[in-house]
């Protein structure tokens, strides 16, 4: 039988008002004998006499043996309060994390005990999505193919990669806590501290060594020639530098070599100059070899100086979209720490949005340049299939509905009867991929046109907005990789969109034609040829 309690208007309050859960807990009876709204609708109940008759008691016992239970109760009832964090079942059987307060009480000569408990799967959820983040971020690093270094303003090493380690000769985890300038050469070591608090005074990202040569120095004092790029960014107030290091030592002995191959063609050509009269014939056939030969060493180093700008885009652009997603998490996480009573709850949120969409942002950095890879190491084909294509662009552009401005609008036009057949998901990755850039690119207000029209053995799909429009010079580079056009410059991007379309429009036998003008507005046309198969 319940007992019932002395009520009070200021105690009904106090109790009744928490938008969590709290409840009266008799410990002699071994169930609650008073629960608040909030506690029992949290519990799934649609009453509290609903749960007072809960023929299974089992709110903790679920995550908790009887012996732990048991010596729980007795802690705080020797004790006085015990917190801890618990996995809770509801009356469906669905559950979910919660932090749970017991603290002792005695009413009428009883032992009760009076039970706080709030939901935390949120709170889960974004410590979950935190440690993904951070272990990508952590894997990049780890497994990048250059040397990076990042240290504080005043020189000392914070973090360093494997790669970096290796370069520098330093054990594994030994390099952190170092001064950077043990890295710098000893007959430059003093001028590199002027630097780098020059650095510190107007930080920019910036490649060194391209044009005079760089050295570093292992622990064993050896050096070896570098080409270095510097980032930065700044965490509450204290600024951070990031080196990405090269090592060229290769790269020094190609030229060495390239130079001795020059010289040696050119003793070459004076020697057959000199036996022209005798030796026309054999001048012919070594010219034509030298020729070859000539080539050969022009293409190498186009394509190790096409490598290097690649290389060179890549770390800058990382470097720069990263930064801001980045600090964005690690300063919401702090923050969070700072909001702990249940009424900040709003606040909390607040800075578990950031972390969430800072997390997407990164992971669809990541998820491009995963593609690029896959469709480079030829990993990825076309499947095609029937489908519906009226139901996948209104499918498409739901995916995409939370990426509008303000007063846009999607218009869709289809006119395809039947189904076709393509490859559902290289199609959709392509609509989605053009969809976001004409909402990023256009202004509030404005609206994006879908139209998709099927003569027999051809698709035509066309996405026309009202945006900023790209100049005819840069039209002409929109398909290569990381290349973005100088008015948006300032936009995030990766400079990978619309490579990675027309790679997967190549996989279908497609093209793709631009029309465009600064400031009117963009449409791009795909043609896509497919096959219908009637059923049997």
């Amino acid at each position: 039988m319940l007992t019932e309690l002395p009520t009070h208007s200021l105690t009904d309050i106090l109790f009744e008002e928490p938008r969590n859960f709290v409840g009266l807990y008799d410990v002699e009876q071994g169930w609650y004998t008073r629960v608040n709204a909030a506690g029992y609708r949290l519990l799934g109940y649609a009453s509290a006499q609903e749960l007072y008759a809960a023929p299974t008691r089992t709110l903790f016992q679920y995550t908790l043996p009887p012996d732990e239970w048991n010596r729980i109760q007795e802690e705080v009832l020797r004790e006085g309060f015990y917190e801890l964090d618990a996995e809770i079942r509801q009356q469906s059987g669905t559950t979910f994390w919660a932090h749970i307060d017991l603290t002792r009480c005695v009413l009428d000569g009883r032992p009760y005990l009076l039970v706080r408990l709030a939901n935390t799967d949120r709170l889960h959820d974004a410590e979950r999505s935190l440690a993904q983040s951070v272990g990508r971020f952590e894997a990049v690093v780890a497994h990048a193919t250059v040397g990076i270094i990042m240290c504080d303003r005043q020189g000392e090493i914070i973090l360093a990669n494997d790669l970096a380690q290796q370069l520098f000769g330093y054990p594994a985890g030994t390099l952190a806590g170092q001064r950077i300038e043990a890295l710098v050469p000893d007959a430059v070591r003093s001028r590199h501290t002027h630097l780098r608090e020059s650095f510190n005074a107007h930080p920019q990202v910036r490649a060194m060594g391209a044009n005079r040569d760089l050295q570093a120095r292992r622990r064993d004092g050896t050096v070896f020639p570098v080409e270095i790029s510097l980032s930065y960014f700044h965490l509450e107030e204290e600024l951070y530098v990031v080196a990405y290091i090269i090592d060229i030592t290769l790269k020094r002995d190609a030229e060495r070599e390239l130079i001795a191959q020059h010289q040696r063609v050119a003793r070459l050509n004076t020697e057959l100059e000199q036996k022209v009269s005798e030796r026309t014939h054999a001048l012919m056939t070594t010219l034509a070899q030298l020729e070859k030969r000539g080539q050969e060493l022009t293409q190498a180093l186009a394509a190790e100086q096409e490598l290097g700008e690649l290389k060179s885009r890549f770390v800058s652009m990382a470097s720069h979209e990263f930064r801001t997603p980045l600090t964005g998490i690690l300063t919401s996480a702090s923050l969070i720490e700072k909001y702990p009573a249940t009424e900040q709850q709003d606040k909390r949120q607040r800075h578990l949005e950031r972390i969430r969409s800072s997390v997407k942002h990164l992971t669809d950095i990541l998820e491009e340049f995963l593609s690029v890879g896959r469709i480079e190491e030829g990993k990825i084909e076309a499947r095609p299939t029937n489908l519906d294509l009226a139901a996948l662009l209104q499918e498409t552009i739901v995916d995409v509905q939370g990426l509008r401005k303000a007063g846009q609008r999607i218009e869709q036009h289809a006119a395809c009867p039947g189904p076709v057949r393509l490859d559902p998901s290289l199609l959709r990755k392509i609509l989605v991929n053009l969809l976001s850039n004409a909402i990023k690119y256009s202004g509030e207000n404005s609206v994006v046109t879908v139209q998709a029209e099927c003569q027999p053995g051809l698709l035509t799909l066309r996405v026309q907005d009202q945006g900023m429009g790209i100049s005819r010079e840069d039209q002409e580079h929109l398909f290569e990789r990381f290349f973005r056009a100088r008015n948006a410059a300032n936009l995030p991007g990766t400079g990978l969109g619309l490579y990675i379309v027309a790679r997967y429009l190549d996989l279908m036998g497609g093209t793709i034609a631009l029309q465009s003008d600064l400031n009117v507005g963009t449409t791009v046309t795909l043609t896509i040829p497919y096959e219908n198969h009637p059923a049997d």
